[in-house]
């Protein structure tokens, strides 16, 4: 169980437009100038957007891989602990996070 920085990577780079923005500490996602997604290498965990109710019933249900980021208006960032997720969940929460910032015409091109 488990997945590394290497293939977080690969999971969010396999997405169409999205960019990468290196900052001091982590690594900020975004498609189309919307953000998405964090990666923070040194404690190899993620940020990456939910909606409210899905960052709730994450971290109530697995406290121990995920935590509250932060909430903006419909959305609650999600903290996620590679270390704790498989990477077939990992790709469904990148995908999601990726989906809510994406215009919907990528959208209906992509899907």
């Amino acid at each position: 169980m488990g997945v590394s920085v290497e293939e977080f990577m690969a999971i969010v780079l396999r997405l169409p437009e999205v960019s990468q923005h290196e900052s001091t500490g982590y690594v900020g996602f975004k498609v189309r100038g919307k953000g998405f997604g964090y990666l923070w290498e040194e404690t190899e965990t993620v940020g990456l957007k939910a909606t409210v109710e899905e960052q709730l019933a994450l971290v109530a249900e697995r406290p121990e891989v995920f935590e509250v980021q932060f909430t903006a208006g419909r959305f609650g960032w999600v903290v996620v602990r590679l270390a704790g997720i498989e990477a077939d969940e990992l790709t469904e929460m990148v995908t999601e996070a990726w989906s809510l910032s994406a215009p919907k015409r990528l959208l209906e091109s992509t899907l």
